[in-house]
C-alpha cells in the first residue's frame, strides 16, 4: 500500500529480534535517519491496540524496503519468517530489492534470504564500510529528497550557517583543508578567529558540502572537494553541549556517530581499543568551542587529550583527523589552561579567519533576491569590512527596506545599529 501519489510512506521497515534491540536502536536506526531515510520501527510506529500481525503487514506494505537484521534469534522468530514471506510475495524475484538482508551475527539463513546478497556486519572493523555500502544502496532506491522550500530567508544573521547554499567564500581555506584529507595519513587542522568570525559555520560546511545534492546548492557552487566523498565519516562535536563534557558522554557519542560498538564501561582504554579495531575509513572529527571543553570540563584532562593524540597518530592507520575551532591557537589554548598534552602540538595547519576576499563578499551581496544599486553595494562592503556576519546583517536590512518600499537612507542607520554587537570584528 502506497500513498495516493504512488510514493511509499516509509523508505525502510526494520525487522529484527528484540534480543538485538540495543544495537538496532542505538546504532542502525540513527545511521538510517541521519542519512535522511524515513524509517518504520515497531516500538515507535506500530499502532497501539492493533494486532501485531496487522501492524507487520502494514509496515511491509507501506515501506519501499524491509531491512532484516539477521541473527540466530531472528531466524528462530516466527514473525521474522512471516515478514520475509510477505516481502517475498510482493517481490518474489527480488527485482525491486524490497527485502535487504543485513547479517549481524553468523546464522543459517532461510533459502529465500540465502539467495540474496547481504550486507555483512559480522566483523566490527568492517561496519563503517558496510554502512557506506548499505546507505548507498538505500539512497539509490528511495524517493528523491524533497526540494528546498521556496521561501528560504535570503540572508542569515545570528545562528551558524547550516544550509550550504547560504555559505559564501573561504575558497582558499577550503582548498587547503580538503587538501589535507585526500589520502591517509589525514592531517589535523585548527580554525582560529575572533568571536562571530564564522568558525562554526565553516565546520558545519566541511561536514556536509561534499555530500549535499547539487540541486540544493547555488549554481556553480563547488562540492567536488573529495574524489570519493561517501567513504568519509564526519563527526561534529559542540562542546557547549554539556552532555559531551564527561569522558563517558563524549566517547559514547563518538562511537555511536561512527557506528562502532559502545563498550561497558566506556572508558578511555576501551574506547581506544574499539577505535583501533573498528575505524577503517577516513574520519574527520570537528571540535567546536574548544575553550568550553578546556575551561568547563575537568574530566577532559591531559590524559584524555594524550589518548586522542595517540589514537590519531598511531592507532588507526592514518584514517583519523581532528579539526579544532577556537579563538586562539592550540598552543595558546594549552598554555592558558595549564595543559601539557602533546595533543595540542599535532595541528600542523592553521586557518586564521578574517574578512572575505572582495569577490567572495560581492557574490554574497549579489545573492539578494532583488538587485542592490552600485552605491548600496559599495556602502555595504565598506561598512561590513567584508566580515560574513556583518554582510548578512546589512544585506538583510537593505532587502527588507526595498521590500517595504522604503526609499530613504533609514535602512543604513538601522543596519549600523544592528551590527553594533559585532563591531569588535571591525575594531580588531
Amino acid at each position: 500500500m502506497t500513498t495516493e501519489s504512488g510514493a511509499y510512506q516509509y523508505d525502510v521497515f526494520i525487522s529484527y529480534s528484540h534480543h538485538n534491540r540495543f544495537w538496532v536502536q542505538e546504532t542502525l536506526l540513527p545511521q538510517l535517519e541521519q542519512a535522511g531515510l524515513r524509517v518504520c520501527i515497531d516500538y515507535r510506529d506500530f499502532i497501539i491496540g492493533t494486532p501485531t500481525l496487522i501492524n507487520i503487514e502494514q509496515a511491509v506494505d507501506t515501506s519501499r524496503h524491509t531491512l532484516t537484521v539477521l541473527t540466530p534469534a531472528w531466524i528462530e522468530s516466527e514473525w521474522g519468517q512471516l515478514e520475509s514471506l510477505l516481502v517475498g510475495t510482493a517481490d518474489p524475484a527480488g527485482r525491486q530489492r524490497r527485502l535487504i538482508p543485513l547479517l549481524l551475527q553468523p546464522c543459517q539463513r532461510p533459502p529465500r534470504i540465502a539467495a540474496l546478497t547481504h550486507a555483512d556486519f559480522t566483523q566490527p572493523e568492517q561496519h563503517a564500510m558496510e554502512f557506506t555500502r548499505l546507505l548507498g544502496q538505500l539512497r539509490r532506491n528511495t524517493t528523491p529528497p524533497p526540494s528546498l522550500p521556496t521561501a528560504l530567508p535570503p540572508f542569515v544573521a545570528g545562528p551558524p550557517i547550516t544550509q550550504p547554499r547560504h555559505f559564501f567564500g573561504r575558497e582558499r581555506e577550503l582548498r587547503r583543508l580538503f587538501g589535507l584529507w585526500q589520502a591517509p595519513p589525514l592531517q589535523n587542522a585548527a580554525i582560529v578567529g575572533p568571536r562571530r568570525s564564522g568558525k562554526t559555520s565553516l565546520l558545519l560546511y566541511l561536514q556536509c558540502i561534499t555530500t549535499t545534492p547539487p540541486a540544493h546548492l547555488r549554481s556553480g557552487q563547488r562540492y567536488d572537494w573529495l574524489s570519493e566523498p561517501t567513504h568519509y565519516r564526519w563527526v561534529f562535536v559542540d562542546f557547549q553541549d554539556t552532555r559531551l563534557g564527561s569522558r563517558d558522554g563524549l566517547l559514547r557519542y563518538l562511537l555511536r556517530s561512527l557506528s562502532l560498538p559502545v563498550p561497558t564501561p566506556c572508558d578511555l582504554d576501551r574506547f581506544m581499543e574499539v577505535m583501533s579495531q573498528g575505524l577503517r575509513t577516513p574520519t574527520v572529527i570537528l571540535l567546536d568551542e574548544m575553550e568550553a571543553a578546556l575551561q568547563r570540563y575537568p574530566e577532559l584532562d591531559n590524559t584524555f587529550w594524550e589518548g586522542l593524540r595517540s589514537l590519531a597518530s598511531h592507532a588507526v592507520a592514518g584514517n583519523l583527523a581532528f579539526v579544532l575551532a577556537a579563538g586562539s591557537s592550540p598552543a595558546h589554548l594549552a598554555h592558558h589552561n595549564q595543559l601539557s598534552s602533546p595533543f595540542f602540538n599535532i595541528f600542523g595547519y592553521t586557518v586564521t579567519l578574517g574578512p572575505l576576499m572582495a569577490p567572495e563578499a560581492q557574490a554574497l551581496v549579489a545573492s539578494a533576491s532583488r538587485p542592490f544599486s552600485a552605491a548600496d553595494e559599495e556602502w555595504i562592503l565598506a561598512h561590513s569590512g567584508r566580515w560574513p556576519i556583518l554582510l548578512q546583517i546589512l544585506c538583510r536590512e537593505r532587502l527588507m527596506a526595498l521590500d517595504e518600499g522604503v526609499t530613504d537612507a533609514a535602512w543604513q542607520e538601522e543596519g549600523l545599529r544592528q551590527i553594533t554587537p559585532f563591531r569588535h570584528l571591525l575594531e580588531g
